[in-house]
């Protein structure tokens, strides 16, 4: 009697919650139908796509062990840090009016006096194909740098980019960039950015970027794809500017933030320049990519001229590239989007994808630092191997093996190389 009771009691409660939720509102709009989206993050937008906005980010986060070079005293050192950790909002507003905020919570992009913002931008789309865009980002220059760090296939972008870290990266500064598209093959970009670098009267240097593609075969797994870049600016009236260039060489974690690097004892090659007088800063470079299936190569020929503006100090040139080789195991092709290569998905959701590489570096500067007195070039090769796991559309787990070879310089232990291992487990939403 008491089970017949109890029974009848929970049936009644049943019916009455879900009377309550079925009447609980109805959700209502000025205007077009909303659209709720959950993969991939919470995208809500308007049916007519006048509106939307998207709430995602990405996770990534990183051990590594190292010793050799990578170290001042060549014993092994270790680090486990975030490498990113971005929320991202992004949308559409009144149709033509796209923007973009990422704020990075491991600091390793922006700064604490001007915000860890990764990007923070509004672009203008109403003149389609041509998009104009306006505020903080990362100015265009090299294949690699395109791709989202989601979706490079390396832990690290090639050791070439660091010869010209104000090419790509956009320190703290605001910019204005136009783009655009001309049929299906061509894509291309200029820029102008005002950094966080200043003349002695207050005015910021101003830096022009270029940057043009042509892929004649711009499909996942069937890629032919060539460009060139060019950037530049003058640092004719910037007083004692420390034009001092660094690799880590691939291996993050000797000096980072996000949580625990090396500390003291992190080592990275010294390639060139010094705090002094300096004129003209270029950078040119060439980039090549091809994707046959599940196989995909892609390189980047970089060159720096950096002018002196002192009779002590002479001009500095570096040059550097990458050859990197990849290739899907379970027979996923990469996607692409013209101008850059985009993610991979997989097949077999109880499977993933599976994808092994291999890339080489090559990096040196020519830096005769005083008068007549010549210096020898400064030369690093890096070899870069591993293996990732696309456990499906948001988690990415990789390893990674890297080697370092140094020419003309050593760290405290005159060690001239090093070795190192990271595992990476990444989650985009």
């Amino acid at each position: 009697m008491i089970r017949k009771h109890f029974a009848g009691f929970a049936a009644s409660a049943m019916a009455l919650a879900i009377s309550a939720q079925a009447f609980a509102g109805t959700v209502t709009t000025d205007g077009a139908d909303i659209v709720v989206k959950t993969k991939g993050g919470l995208e809500v937008g308007t049916t007519d796509k006048a509106f939307s906005f998207k709430l995602g980010g990405r996770l990534q986060a990183d051990y590594s062990s190292f010793d050799g070079f990578y170290t001042k005293d060549g014993d092994a050192a270790d680090a486990a840090y975030f490498r990113r950790a971005f929320l991202e909002l992004s949308g559409v507003a009144y149709t033509d009016w796209a923007y973009q905020i990422s704020y990075d919570f491991s600091h390793n992009a922006g700064s604490s006096d001007d915000g860890y913002f990764d990007e923070a931008s509004i672009a203008y789309t109403g003149f389609n194909p041509v998009v104009i865009k306006v505020g903080r980002f990362d100015p265009d220059f090299g294949l690699e740098k395109a791709t989202s760090s989601k979706w490079v296939t390396a832990q690290e972008r090639n050791a070439a980019y660091d010869l010209v870290p104000f090419a790509n990266a956009h320190e703290n500064g605001m910019g204005i960039q136009v783009s655009g598209v001309a049929g299906d093959s061509l894509y291309g970009s200029a820029g102008v950015f005002a950094k966080d670098v200043n003349d002695e009267d207050g005015e910021s240097v101003k830096q022009f970027n270029l940057r043009g593609v042509f892929a004649p075969m711009h499909e996942a797994g069937n890629v032919l794809h060539v460009g060139v870049n060019y950037a530049q600016r003058d640092l004719t009236d910037v007083t004692n500017f420390d034009a001092s260039t660094k690799s880590r060489l691939g291996m993050r974690g000797v000096s980072t933030l996000g949580g625990n690097d090396a500390g003291a004892n992190g080592n990275r090659l010294t390639l060139g320049g010094t705090k002094g007088a300096w004129a003209d800063d270029a950078a040119l470079g060439l980039e090549a990519a091809a994707a046959f299936g599940a196989f995909s190569a892609q390189a980047e020929y970089i060159k720096r001229e950096l002018d002196s503006d002192s009779d002590t100090v002479d001009d500095v040139e570096g040059d550097g590239f990458y050859v990197q080789l990849a290739y899907t195991l379970t027979g996923e092709a990469r996607d692409y989007k013209l101008g850059k290569f985009d993610k991979i998905k997989p097949s077999n959701k109880q499977l993933g994808a599976w994808e092994v590489f291999y890339r080489y570096d090559d990096v040196s500067m020519d830096d005769d630092l005083v008068g007549d007195v010549a210096t020898d070039e400064v030369e690093a090769k890096v070899h870069n191997m591993g293996v990732n796991w696309y456990a499906n559309e948001a988690v990415k787990i990789g390893a990674y093996y890297v080697k370092a070879k140094v020419d003309n310089a050593t760290n405290a232990n005159d060690d001239d190389d090093g070795d190192g291992f990271v595992v990476r487990a990444q989650y985009v939403f």
